[in-house]
């Protein structure tokens, strides 16, 4: 939401993208020129905007100048009177690093004026959406018990507040902090919005914490001080021999016609360039969104700075929250950058898996090779180091995991599945990620009895752990398809699932020309069919019935009322409204159960929300069924 100033509006940001602009109230409201044009006219007139206006009540003057010349009820009465589409109430902007009792003072100010502008609203019948800013200063519990307090406020907004000068001296370390204390703690329907952020290079970083709307005045006041936004920084026109991208000013002109130019002229010129590459920027994360890769985004700008990368590495502490953000499956590889990568939520999920599985008695670990791995094995493994009491090797109780980077072990029953064949890491392996799958295999050994790691690994990984054991000619990995399925139903349902899926009569359909799995048959039944981009079962009805009678309630299931259960029936979609209640572990694109109160098996299909998001939202589709019953 570009800032628009309500007298020195010099561009038209709707030519650049802008669907939605910011002014400020208060400003109007002490011009008596102004003032009166808006209520004659209306705000949209006034600013020659006519898409959705938000307006800030005076809360950025109270925090430059310590006070205002209005009250909370009068300036969201004002807001009313002009026409604005989204208002919001007379917060208190506590700077960052206050002492703990003037944060708590003001908070508790906040706190009571969002509450009276909420009352406001709903005792006069007023049809303006109403923001409700967090506050808390650099303090996460306040942040916290802020948002917890005012997702209990009928809201339509959730601004957070006063961290501008977070963002002006580089704190972003602190930035994360304040941020994810803030949304961890607000429902999942209702737009966050992080005021006062305006460089492109933290949108990522913002989208990937949770915001869905930034505002800011730098495109021009950047402008007027000569100053070009990138996604790599900011560049002085002063120091520039090259224009920075490639956008229609920075095609037409050069650094030395800019300089020629009069003030005026220059700054509306920098002005469009610093908009178009903050709406592009925001296309590139909106895609990155759909392709399933925005933390690599987010990775990628935050090495523009040191400090942008000090909060990548801070946000990787809340990685089991971002995880529950994560679909399980995506359009686009895992790619490897650097130590940060070892935080995704990919890599956490699988470790998890791992540590959760059914396991065998004895664990067999080999080198990486090609992909994928089970396909490429060799049939000469080489020699073993073991760990554990050395005992005659029973293949039949046994468990081949390939090492791998940043997946630390891999199961070659399982290793097509999304993304453990879909990535890519750097041949030479950095520091981090070697003491990172150090650490792992020091823990996940001790689950079995023996283990015998190849030479090779040990060699890769530099360490000297174990005593020698010569390979025996037993030693080889034999691949079998039934195996392989019920470990992949293992994998993506939980434990046991493979054997409940797939009993009875077996048969396995492959494709001719590559090979892999498609279709599994049960006493002649068809059970599932595996997708060939991402090794996931894409469940048929018989698949459904057993699932749900394997899983006890209310693992994997999506429970809705009444009014949607005959549609449910009938293979229609459904919508978060009529969920009841549903499993806590369920991602988006998950293969998901539709059940009724009773348990009774309505439908199946496919998740297109997570739990948290299909509790929260009370509008648009939570599963897109594939058959009902």
């Amino acid at each position: 939401m570009p800032v628009i100033h309500p007298r020195k509006q010099t561009i038209d940001v709707r030519k650049f993208g802008a669907e939605i602009v910011i002014t400020n109230a208060y400003l109007i409201y002490k011009d008596e020129e102004l003032k009166q044009k808006a209520i004659d006219e209306g705000i949209h007139k006034l600013i020659n905007f006519n898409g959705p206006v938000m307006t800030d009540s005076g809360s950025f003057q109270l925090s430059i100048y310590g006070d205002v010349d209005i009250n909370n009820e009068e300036v969201i009465e004002f807001q009313e009177l002009i026409k604005t589409d989204i208002g919001t109430s007379l917060d208190i902007p506590t700077a960052p690093y206050v002492t703990r009792e003037k944060a708590e003072n003001d908070l508790k100010i906040t706190l009571e004026r969002a509450k009276e502008a909420v009352k406001y609203k709903e005792e006069n019948n007023i049809n303006m959406l109403l923001n409700s800013v967090v506050q808390g200063s650099t303090f996460s519990d306040l942040r916290s018990c802020c948002a917890e307090e005012l997702s209990k406020l009928n809201a339509d907004l959730y601004p957070i507040g006063a961290v501008v000068p977070l963002m002006e001296n580089y704190r972003y370390r602190d930035l994360v902090d304040v941020v994810t204390s803030s949304i961890s703690h607000l429902p999942n329907d209702v737009p966050r919005h992080l005021m006062g952020a305006g460089h492109p290079m933290v949108f990522a970083l913002a989208v990937a914490m949770g915001c869905d709307l930034f505002d800011s005045a730098a495109y021009i006041l950047y402008a007027e001080d000569d100053r070009f936004l990138t996604i790599r920084g900011t560049y002085k026109l002063e120091n520039l021999q090259e224009m920075p991208c490639s956008c229609e000013v920075c095609n037409k002109y050069t650094p030395d016609d800019l300089k020629a130019m009069e003030k005026k002229e220059r700054a509306k010129l920098i002005a469009e360039h610093n908009l178009r590459v903050s709406f592009a920027e925001l296309r590139v994360i909106r895609q990155a969104i759909i392709d399933g890769n925005l933390m690599e985004l987010v990775e990628e700008r935050c090495r523009v700075h040191p400090m942008l990368l000090d909060a990548c590495r801070q946000l990787g502490k809340y990685a089991d929250d971002l995880e529950v953000y994560d679909p399980r499956i995506k359009k686009s590889a895992f790619f490897y950058t650097g130590p940060e990568s070892l935080n995704r939520a990919e890599v956490v999920r699988h470790l998890d898996k791992l540590r959760n599985m059914d396991k065998k008695r004895d664990l067999i670990i080999l080198p990486s090779s090609r992909k994928p791995y089970s396909k490429y094995v060799s049939d000469n493994l080489g020699d073993f180091y073991i760990y554990g009491s050395e005992m005659k090797l029973d293949l039949k109780n046994t468990d081949f995991m390939v090492l791998d980077v940043p997946f630390c072990l891999i199961p070659l029953n399982i290793d097509e599945v999304y993304p453990l064949s879909q990535n890519e890491s750097p041949k030479i392996k950095d520091a981090d990620s070697l003491e990172f799958i150090e650490d792992f295999l020091s823990e996940f050994i001790e689950y079995y009895e023996q283990t015998l790691i190849s030479s090779k690994v040990i060699e890769e990984l530099n360490i000297g752990l174990y005593n020698i054991h010569s390979q025996s000619d037993e030693i080889k990995f034999i691949k079998k398809d039934e195996e392989k399925i019920k470990s992949i139903a293992d994998y993506q349902f939980g434990n046991g699932v493979g054997n409940a899926l797939f009993k009875g009569k077996l048969k396995i359909e492959k494709s001719k020309k590559t090979g892999k799995i498609r279709h599994v048959y049960s006493d002649g039944e068809l059970i599932a069919n595996m997708r060939a981009s991402d090794a996931f079962f894409v469940l048929a009805k018989e698949g459904a019935r057993r699932l749900h009678e394997k899983m006890e309630f209310p693992e994997n299931r999506v429970i809705v009322n009444k009014d949607s259960e005959p549609f449910a029936r009938e293979g229609k979609s459904v919508f978060s409204k009529f969920v009841i209640d549903c499993d806590t572990n369920i991602r988006a694109n998950d293969e998901v159960l539709i059940v009724n109160e009773n348990d009774e098996l309505l439908a199946f299909g496919k998740s297109l929300l997570n739990y948290a998001e299909i509790m929260d939202f009370n509008v648009g589709q939570a599963i897109k069924t594939r058959k009902g019953f």
